[in-house]
């Protein structure tokens, strides 16, 4: 072995130094996707803790929902910046620093004894999650080459898939069994591991810190006023969404005062960014076909994703009668089959072009959803599992492969940029998704309830009928003297549970043709070279 080593100068044996800095590369991946996984389970292990929140903090069910509100607006608007600041100050620095503030702010938010408490934590816990997301595309595309980078987004696509889904079976459980504090203080733990690994792990790429001195030498600053414009851009249209149905639209003048912020930004924003030395957000990147369709596409992926996370746990608890953790049980078998799905579509991204594998997970996903326009009153929990299912055997191939095909023909300086973008896509797009099915489940309610309505005419025979036969079930348990206005209020209950199923039948029908929009976007990429052949041997 001596000879051998001296023979060689020294060196170890060129397989033994790969295989060294391949497990090196597999150690960052596995932090990187810890830590995502973490801010991204935030997005919805809140959503079923709602209840439990309103009332551990004595505020009604509207107020409540800015928990959720308020990290989605602070989440967006800390992606604008991520870019430059990563490159200023280091990957590895701002991304310790956005975990740090993520950790402590959701322990804080554990322990907030108020509402206004809780929103201020929640918003620092977005804006330290924020930074997480869009830095851990560019640490991957650093640490792997391109042929192994269909492989590490695969680990990365778990993290941010399976979050979603396990957020509302883990926030289920915790808020029945043991407090909603602990959908936030959970984090803690996690917090400090990941920490303690990327402080050992992570290493700056030369070319990253060749550009970091770079900047710091020619005295390059960061776009103070256009990361205003397009966080307040991001920041009205989030609330705007998120709130523009329960208050009425443009019947309210609070949601008027906002659109015409967002505007305005918006207005402004665009020739604003295009003529800085060095914008805020790069606008330039969707003029290429390639990476702006790529965004379209991951718009309508977190539509599906954040609107199927919320809305069949919803359904099943308000028609079936499921509890909070049996609704999130619903999704997980399909969580499972997610994981499954991503090591496939990773092992196989080498071999077939991204746009033929979105457009097959396009299809599994709105077949999915397709299945679930055939719900009935016994509709039972394997007949929701199944359908959630095929969307996460569909999602995986989707965003794994939107997210690798993004990354082709951008330069390495443009990657930080482009991961920026491609998240603040899943993340409005998440906003665009739910405030889409909020609004179908609310009008095809009112809808399906009036057309109901027009049968349940005391003159009408159907009705008589049903009317004699509930009255008579009731008098004979129960006081005979209520039995007829007893049986009038339970044709009603029926009509309105009829409606609001009616309702939800309407909403999948409206992310599956979203789903099913996506195949035909996605014959709009571009063939990209394909990472299965093997490196010729030094």
């Amino acid at each position: 072995m001596s000879d051998v080593a001296a023979a060689d100068g020294g060196r170890e044996p060129e397989a033994a130094k790969d295989a060294t800095v391949g497990l090196a590369s597999w150690a960052i991946a596995g932090v990187v996707a810890l830590a995502t996984f973490m801010e991204v389970l935030d997005t919805t292990i809140a959503n079923v803790a709602l209840r439990y929140i309103s009332g551990g903090l004595a505020v009604g069910p509207d107020e409540a929902s800015w928990v959720v509100t308020s990290y989605l607006v602070a989440n967006a608007i800390s992606l604008t910046g991520s870019s430059f600041l990563a490159k200023r100050y280091g990957r590895k620095a701002f991304f310790m620093a956005s975990v740090s503030l993520f950790t402590v702010s959701s322990i804080a938010c554990g322990f907030a004894w108020s509402l206004e408490s809780l929103l201020l934590f929640r918003v620092l816990q977005g804006l330290g999650g924020g930074g997480m997301a869009p830095l851990a595309q560019s640490i991957l595309a650093d640490a792997f080459p391109p042929a192994k980078r269909g492989q590490a987004f695969a680990l990365y696509g778990i993290a941010v898939v399976v979050a979603p889904v396990v957020g509302p079976t883990l926030g289920g459980w915790l808020s029945d069994n043991v407090s909603w504090h602990w959908c936030f203080l959970i984090n803690g733990p996690v917090g400090v591991i990941a920490l303690g690994l990327m402080w050992w792990l992570l290493e700056d790429s030369k070319a990253a810190v060749a550009e970091r001195k770079r900047l710091k030498s020619e005295g390059v600053r960061f776009d103070v006023v256009g990361f205003l414009l397009v966080a307040t851009f991001l920041g009205a249209l989030e609330v705007v969404l998120d709130e523009g149905l329960r208050d009425d639209w443009f019947d309210s003048r609070f949601i008027i005062a906002f659109t015409a912020i967002g505007a305005v930004a918006f207005v402004a924003m665009i020739p604003w960014c295009l003529r800085a030395k060095n914008p805020a957000v790069d606008f330039r990147l969707l003029a290429t076909r390639q990476f702006a369709s790529c965004f379209v596409v991951m718009l309508a992926t977190g539509a599906i994703l954040i609107a199927t996370t919320q809305f069949i746990p919803q359904i099943v608890q308000e028609q079936y009668g499921y509890t909070a953790t049996l609704a999130g049980l619903v999704l997980a078998p399909g969580g499972v089959v997610t994981v499954m799905a991503m090591i496939t579509a990773g092992r196989v991204s080498s071999k077939v072009q991204p746009k033929w594998m979105i457009a097959a997970g396009g299809v599994a996903i709105a077949y999915g959803m397709y299945s679930l326009t055939y719900l009935y009153n016994d509709t039972t929990y394997w007949y929701f599992v199944v359908s959630r299912i095929f969307v996460g055997a569909g999602l995986p191939f989707v965003f794994l492969s939107v997210t690798a095909a993004s990354y082709y023909g951008i330069r390495p300086d443009q990657t930080d940029q482009a991961s920026a973008l491609i998240n603040m896509a899943r993340n409005v797009g998440g906003s665009i998704g739910v405030c889409v099915a909020q609004n179908t489940l609310a009008h095809r309610e009112q809808f399906h309830q009036s057309r109901l309505v027009e049968h349940a005419d005391p003159s009408n025979p159907a009705y008589q009928e049903a009317l004699r036969r509930a009255t008579e079930l009731f008098s004979t348990h129960g006081d005979p003297a209520s039995a007829q206005s007893r049986a009038m209020g339970w044709i009603a209950d029926q009509v309105q549970t009829q409606a609001a199923q009616f309702a939800y039948i309407d909403v999948f029908w409206t992310l599956a043709l979203m789903a099913i929009s996506v195949a035909p976007l996605a014959m709009i990429l571009k063939s990209v070279p394909l990472g299965g052949a093997r490196p010729a041997a030094h």
